[in-house]
């Protein structure tokens, strides 16, 4: 397998590029301490500057490094990406197995749900959710809520995100996953499992989530660039990361009061966002056409 994942690698050229700089994020927001300027560390004498080599892409309003605030709107972006894609996907494939499995009255309720919820567009049902939970965890809390205030004070609004992003993303996972599971549990292994006397939980458990392991990565590739991009809207509208915390979206809507005169304070995370945006699809695409055994099947035939 790992010969096989290299060898299509090494293959493709678009992946190989999405990777490298997939792993550029990633070492920017696990090693961004060790850069030259501490995001958080303002100097009013060089604010505004353009790229330089004391400051590779410039410096803010307030005169902080961008690569530097970059590096941890990275951080934030991929926490955001991987906390709530980690959400998304277990209600996602609980719902839909619950629903595959059970059938009957039960499928079509939680399907009808499920419906529902495809008929408020993600964004505005995000930015809906995002608004609810800042307005009611950003004041003074008291009673049950107030450790989640207080969680959601010291994460400086990054708890509300992982929240809105992961109680809204699961739509798309759980009907992938109720589609595998309907053509998985009547396959003969499963009815030999059923006659042999064992457990609902066991069938789930060895037979049917192994199977649909394939569907739930597919749906992660959907999950995760979709959560980074509606945390940069969230961010940039204000009910996302609150600041000095860097955000690529709150960077964007710094950078948009002032485009004409310092377009680079608008142009860098806007191309963070953009090209960590293709290279994650990129990927997706890739990682689909390894993972579908019909394309595998025309790729062999074709060689």
């Amino acid at each position: 397998m790992v010969t096989r994942l290299w060898r299509f690698i090494r293959h493709n050229p678009a992946l190989s590029l999405a990777l490298a700089f997939l792993l550029l994020v990633l070492a920017l927001a696990l090693f961004s301490s060790f850069l030259p300027h501490d995001a958080y560390r303002q100097n009013v004498l060089v604010r505004n500057s353009g790229p330089s080599l004391k400051y590779w892409l410039g410096t803010d309003a307030l005169g902080r490094d961008m690569v530097a605030r970059l590096a941890v709107g990275a951080r934030v972006s991929l926490t955001v990406a991987v906390a709530s894609t980690i959400i998304a996907v277990a209600i996602g494939v609980l719902v839909g197995t619950i629903a595959a499995y059970a059938g009957g009255f039960i499928d079509n309720a939680i399907m009808r749900f499920v419906d529902s919820m495809y008929a408020f567009p993600d964004t505005l049902f995000a930015i809906l959710f995002a608004a609810l939970i800042k307005g009611q965890l950003g004041g003074d809390v008291s009673g049950w809520m107030a450790p989640l205030a207080e969680a959601y004070r010291l994460s400086g609004g990054l708890l509300g995100v992982l929240l809105t992003l992961g109680l809204t993303g699961w739509v798309t996972t759980s009907r992938l996953v109720r589609a595998q599971v309907l053509s998985l549990k009547h396959a003969e292994y499963v009815l030999a499992c059923r006659l042999a006397g064992a457990s609902h939980w066991f069938i789930i458990r060895k037979h049917l989530l192994p199977n649909t392991l394939p569907v739930i990565l597919i749906a992660v590739t959907f999950v995760v660039p979709n959560a980074i991009l509606l945390e940069a809207g969230l961010s940039f509208i204000g009910v996302g990361i609150d600041p000095p915390t860097p955000s690529w979206g709150t960077m964007i809507a710094s950078g948009a009061q002032s485009i004409q005169s310092y377009p680079h304070l608008l142009v860098f995370p806007a191309l963070a966002i953009g090209l960590t945006l293709l290279a994650l699809n990129v990927v997706g695409d890739a990682l689909r056409d390894l993972l579908d055994p019909a394309v595998s099947a025309s790729r062999g035939a074709a060689t």
